[in-house]
């Protein structure tokens, strides 16, 4: 087997991996999704061509496909939806990082600057 041939099949195993953990965020509260997507989208469209178009057109990620196709439109109820839980879950997480016996000053920073990293990707995203 070539280089090439090897690096095509470890991209498509990669890719079916990515796959299943979307299909596992798709269905379990919590998991994301969006970038398992555009991580298995990334790697077939270096392997196997065909089949990232056919994940792009799959029913169960229809409603992911606007944050993964360059230029596609997220409606304003989806982000304000997102940005919601996202600071919930960054609220919580804050909480509990700073309510501790010994407070983590320095994992609630994080969290939040990468909180507002998240929110600036959501509010430009493709507005419909």
């Amino acid at each position: 087997m070539t280089t090439d041939a090897v690096r095509r099949w470890l991209f498509g195993a990669l890719g079916a991996l990515f796959v299943g953990l979307a299909v596992l965020g798709a269905l379990l509260p919590g998991l994301p999704t969006t970038i398992f997507l555009i991580g298995a989208t990334w790697c077939f469209a270096r392997s196997f061509p065909q089949v990232s178009e056919r994940l792009l057109n799959a029913k169960l990620f229809r409603p992911f496909r606007a944050w993964m196709v360059p230029g596609g439109q997220v409606s304003r109820r989806s982000r304000v939806t997102a940005l919601m839980m996202m600071w919930a879950a960054i609220t919580l997480t804050v909480h509990l990082a700073l309510s501790a016996a010994s407070p983590n000053w320095i994992l609630a920073g994080t969290v939040v600057i990468l909180g507002l990293v998240g929110t600036w990707f959501i509010a430009r995203h493709g507005r419909a």
